[in-house]
């Protein structure tokens, strides 16, 4: 990030998506109300332009000081069993906090996007896959098959930036590269049509039956026959031109987003899409690319992977990290019984709201939140806007580093974290 003038910062990164796009310009207006320039998207400017507020720590609805918000805190966190830590929405140095105040109390770790994200997850601990990065992606791509989604409802500035880049390292003509959308109904295609106006190719299904193209796709791939003329009304013509094109292709890349394949067993579908690429690089060049991203849910499963050894969906409370990515989800604690306490951390958004519970609730998170029956709240700033912090991208192979564009007197989560600790 570079600071250009007193209230102007260029090269901005952006910790909305997963994309983590490092080329905006933010200006700082009156009252420390942000305003971006250029580069922006829509997650960008909800992100950026939130009304300017503060806030102070609350317990059971009442104004109270910070240290009297954190002792009350570690007196709920000390008299409990099984304490479950969901949420969890915040960067790499807030989630080193967390993971050492878990170990501490022996809690349960779950994001509160792991329901989708496991999806994918499942997939690398079951059979492994092969995939690429964004930079490869925008130097290498010649063919980019889109599976399930639209891509740009989750990763707005996605086309822009790593499929019609006006330069390439290898001077490829970016403009001349195919998209291919492959199931969903409906979905909007309009960021895959080219520079020079060439539309893409759509070949549409339910998404519903998206298991069954998926796997005849791969079974052409393979070089089975099929016997049938279509499947889920995508003619297996259709297909077999497909499997062609990406045997053609020097470089193609298949994509997803996990929290789009809401169909059952749909680790599944993913696993079948990540055995085709594997059978394409037989005789070409292909990767996969899974996308969307966000509550900084690829920095919260980096940090937890190497400091306890697992992602979240982990626990201490036998004093060392267990897994178990079905039992420890905090839908099916909660919905159990077996936490009795919650807390609950999103410094990123404040409509990421903790769940209705009938046990003690501790909330720490954006200083807009709505958190009237918590026990305690304590409102905290934004990595990227109020300090400074570190995320890692979608590809989960760059960490990029969060700048600070305003001063605030609410402290960091890390901070919070720490001092819940201490009281301890």
């Amino acid at each position: 990030m570079e600071k250009i003038c007193a209230s102007t910062y260029e090269n901005v990164t952006c910790p909305a998506c997963g994309l983590l796009c490092d080329d905006l310009r933010i200006d700082r207006e009156s009252a420390g109300q942000l305003k971006v320039t250029d580069k922006g998207c829509t997650k960008s400017v909800t992100f950026f332009e939130r009304a300017y507020q503060t806030s102070s720590p609350r317990i059971a609805g009442k104004t109270v000081t910070l240290s009297e918000a954190v002792s009350k805190a570690a007196d709920i966190l000390r008299d409990t069993n099984q304490p479950l830590f969901a949420g969890l929405g915040t960067e790499v140095q807030g989630m080193r906090s967390v993971l050492s105040l878990a170990d501490k109390v022996g809690a349960t770790l779950d994001h509160m996007n792991a329901y989708t994200s496991f999806r994918n997850t499942l997939v690398v601990q079951n059979s492994g896959w092969q995939v690429t990065t964004l930079t490869e992606v925008r130097n290498r791509v010649d063919l980019l098959l889109v599976i399930g989604t639209d891509i740009v409802s989750h990763n707005p500035r996605f086309f822009e930036r790593n499929v019609w880049n006006k330069e390439s390292m290898f001077d490829q003509a970016t403009s001349a590269r195919e998209v291919i959308y492959l199931g969903g109904q409906n979905i909007d295609t309009s960021a895959g049509i080219s520079p020079k106006g060439v539309k893409p190719t759509v070949l549409p299904c339910n998404l519903d039956r998206l298991p069954e193209v998926v796997a005849a796709l791969r079974a052409i791939i393979s070089g089975k026959t099929l016997i049938a003329t279509e499947v889920a009304c995508i003619k297996v013509s259709d297909l077999q031109s497909l499997s062609e094109r990406l045997k053609a292709a020097k470089y193609s890349v298949v994509t997803w987003v996990s929290s789009d394949l809401n169909m059952a067993h749909s680790e599944l579908t993913i696993q079948n899409i990540t055995e085709l690429v594997i059978k394409l690089n037989a005789t070409t060049r292909s990767s996969g690319l899974p996308l969307g991203g966000s509550e900084g849910d690829y920095s919260v499963n980096q940090t937890s992977t190497w400091t306890s050894g697992y992602p979240v969906r982990s626990r201490f409370t036998r004093k060392h990290p267990e897994y178990d990515p079905h039992h420890f989800s905090a839908e099916k604690i909660l919905e159990n019984e077996e936490a009795d306490a919650l807390l609950w951390i999103s410094e990123f958004n404040p409509e990421k709201t903790a769940p209705h519970v009938s046990i003690p609730k501790i909330v720490i998170g954006h200083a807009n939140m709505q958190a009237n029956d918590a026990d305690v709240f304590i409102p905290v700033s934004t990595a990227g806007i109020d300090h400074t912090g570190t995320m890692f991208r979608v590809d989960s192979s760059v960490s990029l580093p969060l700048g600070q564009l305003r001063n605030s007197s609410l402290p960091r989560l890390a901070e919070v974290m720490s001092a819940i600790e201490a009281a301890l």
